[in-house]
């Protein structure tokens, strides 16, 4: 790959643009906008799906064997299930967002019709000095709520809000990237690989490169709830790659360093074949890699396969450490990604 540092210096650009612009599972259409108008300005054809997904043709010669590439900028959320007496908000997660990681982080209810108001998501009774059992309460979705900066004091005064049940809550992602290049967000499942895909796109356009086989990338919107990939694959197409995070943690060999090549996660093997190629790219083009087996994961590659399409598949990532919390990759991780997908795809 041609300036490696340099498209990967694009994709975290993307990323943390993406990661500005709030997308839990549902409620997607500013994040894909962003992502079509990103497309538009490469001079790359791209649709939003009927679902509301972005589907983009990268170009290439054989349309026969086409690779499908996908990364989805949905994201962990909530939604208000209940206003309270108090004039709080009881809510439920959107994908497998942990109560206790979201404990006290501020976070915006988006309404219907009546705007954005802010808030901060707290156990109930949650001062110390108050709550003798605070220390040892176990924190859920039961026992947590919304906390609004309104000054409402009943359920009647939240509704005159224009707040109701349905309505979104998004947390803050924190961004923040170290001088010492290493990339903490909540979110970066998947917004850091959407980022690598996007700048894996500038690379072609800009490196004047038409790949051999005809390349598509599908920006799906329900991954977090297990069916994004599942339709909109474009007809000739072979192979599925998911560019998803890559696992960090006990008992796995990657780090945020790397690029992680998955063999087996929750949904059984990936394509066999498909990995040996993969580990060949990596090794073809220098990058830093693990192989790893993640114990509790599932990916788009997979709705499209149970979603009934014949083709073979797999899954790549840079390592992030931390998923569904505060989590932590850095731009060697990025880099080696992409090296993977050059070495691959082209």
């Amino acid at each position: 790959m041609k300036n490696p540092n340099r498209y990967m210096e694009y994709a975290v650009e993307y990323a943390c643009a993406l990661l500005a612009i709030d997308s839990p599972t549902g409620y997607t259409k500013e994040a894909a906008d962003y992502v079509l108008d990103a497309f538009e300005k490469l001079g790359i054809p791209a649709r939003r799906t009927v679902k509301g997904g972005i589907l983009a043709d990268l170009g290439g010669q054989d349309d026969r064997d086409a690779l499908f590439l996908e990364a989805h900028i949905d994201t962990l959320g909530g939604m208000v299930s209940e206003i309270l007496g108090s004039g709080r908000l009881r809510i439920v997660p959107l994908g497998g967002l942990p109560a206790p990681v979201v404990e006290t982080e501020n976070c915006r209810v988006v309404t219907k019709f009546s705007g954005v108001y802010g808030g901060t998501f707290q156990l109930e009774n949650a001062s110390l000095h108050v709550n003798g059992q605070l220390r040892e309460t176990v924190r859920t979705y039961e026992n947590m709520e919304v906390v609004l900066d309104e000054n409402v004091r009943s359920k009647e005064d939240v509704e005159k809000l224009g707040i109701g049940v349905g309505d979104i809550v998004c947390f803050d992602p924190r961004t923040v990237v170290t001088e010492s290049g290493y990339i903490k967000s909540r979110f970066l499942d998947d917004k850091l690989s959407a980022g690598i895909l996007l700048g894996f796109a500038r690379y072609l356009k800009e490196e004047n490169i038409t790949p051999s086989r005809r390349l598509y990338v599908h920006m799906t919107i329900y991954e977090e709830v297990g069916h994004g990939g599942s339709a909109s694959v474009p007809e000739g197409v072979t192979e599925v790659l998911s560019v998803d995070m890559g696992c960090v943690g006990k008992g796995l060999q990657c780090t945020e360093h790397q690029v992680s090549i998955c063999a087996k996660d929750s949904g059984g093997p990936y394509s066999y074949d498909f990995v040996r190629k993969l580990i060949e790219a990596a090794r073809r083009e220098g990058a830093d890699y693990a192989v790893d087996i993640y114990p509790h994961y599932g990916s788009d590659a997979e709705a499209t396969l149970r979603a009934g399409y014949d083709v073979r598949h797999g899954l790549i990532g840079p390592g992030v450490y931390a998923s569904h919390g505060y989590e932590r990759s850095h731009k060697d991780g990025v880099e080696a990604t992409l090296k993977v997908l050059a070495g691959y795809c082209l």
